[in-house]
């Protein structure tokens, strides 16, 4: 070992200290470096280089969320600050990494990836987002009981029309529909997913359009939108809010479901928008405020940020179980990648740093007040 690379370890270890967490150590969440290279890349490259070095095979940790949540919790992003320059690059973009969740409509890398790795992924409904796990042991149920819960928060009725932004596979309105008797609208930017959506709610009451919702100006009953709005930007948050209030009939209600940062508003995370979403920000509350002043009550603001730790573990293990019959298409590099992604969104949101929203919205207030369904 060089005498930089050993300089660089001991740096390195000094840091992991804090964290708990050991290089070489028994823990699950220590960590097992089979390439010395690996601190420099880090040191130079953040998440980036950490990501890299992962994929490529130069280090490895038995419990990955384990060791982010640990790594996130200890503020080790913030301690790297006080250490010289070589180590300011590090300066903790460590990790904000889990950056939205609709993302077939974030460029060919993602959805392009082929609805086999998504179907063995998500189980038994293609919901890509977070599930609401209050009553729920297993992922099915726990994204049912996610859409049952936009839908009881929507309070919707028979006959009613709603429209779903950023539709996704289609999942939410062929629920709606079914459930609940309603028709309605879904736009999506993704080719793949408009098609698929199409034959997901055939002969139901469910209209499925490639199209920009920038476009949108009719009147529904109740909107909802289920992890895109991590995908709109900043500059576009604003714009988001006018057309759902263009959209929505007096006295209906409108449910936004995101990821949101409890930090300021911050920039990608330079390996999340390499390799897994390009273009997407998560929100921070202060824009989210801001976009919606004047526009709408928030009646309600939800967070269940730490039932995306479980729903992320149980796509891993569905990854995971899938492996064998994925191993054709997808190489040993792409199955790091994406223990990589979902290792490290679970210690995210184990650890706390981003949150799930969930705001419920009239545009004038509900009358008498609105009582919240959980």
């Amino acid at each position: 070992m060089s005498h930089d690379s050993s300089s660089l370890k001991a740096r390195a270890q000094e840091l992991l200290e804090h964290a708990g967490v050991t290089i070489g150590g028994n823990r699950p969440t220590d960590l097992v470096v089979h390439d010395e290279r690996t601190y420099a890349r880090v040191f130079a490259h953040g998440s980036l280089g950490l990501g890299e070095a992962y994929m490529d095979g130069w280090w490895d940790v038995v419990d990955m969320p384990g060791f982010f949540a640990r790594a996130l919790s200890s503020h080790l992003d913030e301690s790297l600050r006080t250490l010289d320059t070589l180590i300011a690059h590090l300066k903790a973009r460590f990790l904000n990494m889990q950056r939205g969740e609709n993302a077939w409509e974030v460029g060919r890398q993602h959805y392009d990836l082929g609805n086999d790795l998504f179907e063995a992924m998500l189980g038994k409904r293609l919901v890509y987002s977070c599930g609401y796990w209050a009553q729920a042991d297993n992922l099915d149920d726990a994204q049912e009981a996610k859409l049952d819960l936009i839908c009881r928060k929507l309070q919707l009725k028979p006959g009613q029309r709603i429209l779903d932004i950023g539709c996704g596979w289609g999942e939410a309105l062929k629920f709606a529909a079914e459930r609940y008797g309603v028709s309605g609208v879904g736009v999506t930017i993704s080719r793949e997913q408009a098609a698929y959506a199409q034959e997901l709610c055939k002969g139901l009451p469910v209209e499925i359009r490639l199209q920009d919702y920038h476009e949108l100006d009719e009147r529904f009953d109740a909107i909802l939108s289920v992890g895109m709005f991590e995908h709109v930007g900043g500059k576009n948050h604003r714009s988001w809010f006018e057309v759902a209030r263009r959209c929505l009939q007096p006295g209906g209600l409108a449910v936004l479901h995101s990821i949101g940062s409890n930090g300021a508003p911050g920039r990608p995370d330079p390996w999340i928008e390499r390799y897994i979403f390009p273009n997407s920000v998560i929100p921070a509350m202060s824009q989210v405020a801001t976009a919606v002043e004047g526009l709408f009550v928030v009646e309600d603001w939800h967070n269940f940020g730490a039932d995306y730790d479980r729903t992320l573990m149980a796509w891993r293990a569905n990854f995971d179980a899938a492996w064998p019959r994925l191993s054709a298409r997808y190489d040993e590099r792409f199955r790091r990648m994406w223990h990589f992604y979902l290792g490290c969104s679970a210690g995210v949101f184990r650890s706390r740093r981003d949150q799930l929203w969930q705001l419920t919205l009239s545009a004038e207030g509900v009358p008498g007040g609105y009582r919240v369904p959980r």
